[in-house]
């Protein structure tokens, strides 16, 4: 998604050809274009500067209104910005990314679109007016609802209420007890309440706190679940859009490890060049308004909002925790995730901001086998992106049903099922052929941030946009998948074929991948995917009924496949693991005579031939 700020600094490197796009019957004088009014007549009260430091400002001296290009097409046409927004790109003949999951989710509208308001002498209006300190107008600025022993907070978003959230007066033992209606879009609440052409918006963690700010003349909006990380954001990926209109987002979550992880999350997500840490004097807004802060008092703490740091300066104690974290990890576990196998479980880890690097002779299986360790990777929580660069999505999918399900030939129902299974769990890079390095990191960046997607693999480095022997540029695109695994905390899986050998008997190491020593140099981890070519021959002679010598008949009780890790960066453990492959689910099972694993349950038990 483009940025309102970022679209403005664009438009106004054109505020010329702009200005006489929008109106053809202005006159040039001097550095800007001028016109009568929005209307487009001639004259001069409408002034639109065209170049210098101010290109791209106008003014209607008129009635005083005032701002950037993008104001300027949603004055003149009547629309919101994120309608201007949509305008300009066109105009400039840019496009979003357009990162859409196969199947969308659908939801359902409340039933109820108009909730009963407080009745006089209420429990609900007698909480929120006395307790709480907000006014009658803020209450029906908000179109809150009264269910007795509940208070209705509505959802509105462009005149409809799409979420109702219900809060409990009474509290069992302190504890809030909230509900939602089922099935309806998470998103933020106070949208109705955000004045058309904002460009400033300050995020916060409760709706009484975003209508206390709202009761001070602050544009706020509130997160739906209250703070923390996870799921509790999924409100992102719905609001991702209309939050593109904002040049600054003042995050004002409370002071508590909750709201510290909720801010943290949603600076991640939305970006650090534009939000700023709100600090309150007291625990959070609606505090302030209890205890005496006014107006002035909460517009000067968003006005002193601070900005956020380069993420490359810091202090080493701030790393206390992380270090902590890595000598005595939280319950026992080190961040990341385990294999799809057990036997390499306190071996080999894929941890976050890290960079593996696999290779392989041609036809040893490293698609199959990433596959496989992705499918164990998403039964664990892992949110996957797969640029499939060699092979088409459908049959990419195809293999992988065939492994999630252990099975050669599953049931159109069971996969469906995992077609379901994969819904917040796998996305797809639909590119097949060369891809540009640059775009691919950009749509990267764009699946983190609107989707929590935490695992990429690309498949295969040799159909990037660059030759074998442009070492520059493949040291160029390796220290930017270094830059994107670190700033956002990925794990990135990049799959390099190794230079010819003599033959396919020995297996290549982290020596032998094509190309650049830095792809190694740079990578976290390095692992080979071997195939036992010699033994798949003598197993071609048996069943042809041919003889085999002795030597043979025990090269037939070696593995299929040997899975080797030579360089783990983060871990201490180096060496080959074996597998025996299942061809007819493309599984890489543990043990020789080993059954395929179901990694995707079904719910209907079935009868199938493995």
């Amino acid at each position: 998604m483009i940025l309102a700020k970022e679209l403005s600094e664009r438009l106004s490197q054109r505020a010329e050809d702009f200005a006489r796009f929008l109106f053809p019957n202005g006159k040039k004088s001097g550095n800007e274009w001028c016109i009568g009014s929005l209307q487009g007549e001639k004259g001069t009260s409408l002034k639109i500067h065209t170049k210098g430091v101010k290109a791209g400002v106008w003014c209607d001296f008129a009635t005083g209104a005032s701002g950037d290009l993008i104001d300027l097409w949603a004055h003149k046409e009547g629309v919101s910005l994120l309608e201007a927004m949509k305008g300009v790109k066109a105009y400039l003949g840019l496009k979003d990314v357009k990162f859409q999951p196969d199947r969308k989710i659908k939801y359902t509208l409340p039933k109820v679109q108009a909730v009963e308001s407080p009745k006089k002498n209420s429990k609900v209006l007698d909480y929120l007016t006395k307790e709480r300190g907000l006014t009658l107008e803020t209450l029906q600025a908000y179109q809150i609802g009264d269910e007795g022993n509940e208070i209705v907070f509505p959802f509105v978003r462009d005149g409809k209420i799409v979420n109702l959230k219900y809060l409990k007066l009474e509290r069992p033992n302190g504890k809030k007890l909230i509900r939602t209606e089922s099935n309806c879009e998470p998103c933020l609440f106070g949208w109705q309440n955000v004045p058309k052409n904002a460009r400033e918006i300050t995020i916060c963690e409760g709706e009484i706190d975003a209508m206390s700010l709202y009761q001070c003349g602050i544009a706020a909006l509130s997160i739906p679940f209250g703070a923390g990380s996870g799921s509790k954001n999924e409100w992102v990926e719905n609001d991702f859009d209309r939050l593109a209109v904002f040049d600054v987002i003042n995050v004002c979550m409370d002071d508590d490890e909750a709201g510290h992880l909720a801010r943290d999350s949603i600076v991640q997500r939305l970006g650090n060049v534009r939000c700023r840490i709100v600090t309150l004097p007291m625990k959070d807004a609606n505090d302030c308004l209890l205890n005496g802060y006014d107006s002035e008092d909460l517009k000067q703490c968003i006005k002193e909002a601070k900005s956020i740091d380069p993420h490359e300066l810091r202090r080493a104690s701030e790393y206390l925790q992380e270090v902590l974290d890595r000598l005595y990890p939280p319950d026992g576990k080190q961040p990341g995730y385990e294999s799809a196998w057990d036997k390499s479980n306190n071996k080999i880890r894929f941890r976050p901001s890290e960079l593996s690097v696999w290779t392989g002779t041609n036809g040893h299986g490293k698609t199959q086998f990433l596959g496989h360790l992705m499918l164990g990777l998403m039964k664990q929580g892992a949110r996957v992106c797969i640029a499939s660069l060699e092979l088409k999505p459908s049959l990419l999918l195809t293999r992988l049903a065939k492994q999630a399900t252990g099975m050669a030939l599953p049931s159109p129902d069971y996969v469906k099922e995992v077609n379901q299974w994969y819904y917040d769990k796998l996305w797809i890079f639909d590119l097949t052929g060369t891809a540009k390095a640059q775009r691919l990191i950009e749509v990267f960046i764009y699946a983190h941030q609107r989707y929590g997607i935490d695992t990429f693999v690309i498949d295969s480095f040799a159909k990037l946009d660059m030759a074998d022997d442009d070492y520059k540029g493949q040291k160029i695109l390796m220290n930017a998948l270094c830059d994107f695994k670190n700033d956002y905390n990925c794990h990135v899986h990049l799959v390099v074929h190794p230079r010819k050998g003599a033959d396919e008997s020995s297996m290549p190491g982290k020596l032998d991948t094509k190309g650049s020593g830095c792809i190694t140099d740079l990578a976290d981890n390095c692992f080979t995917v071997w195939r036992n070519k010699a033994k798949e021959s003598i197993v071609n002679k048996v069943n042809k009924n041919e003889p085999i010598t002795d030597k043979e008949q025990e090269k037939l009780l070696m593995p299929d496949c040997l899975w080797c890790c030579d360089k783990q960066r983060d871990g201490d453990w180096e060496g080959n693991l074996s597998f025996w492959y299942h061809g007819a689910s493309f599984q890489y099972l543990s043990y020789e005579n080993q059954k395929p694993q179901r990694i995707v349950p079904f719910s209907c038990l079935e009868d199938s031939q493995t």
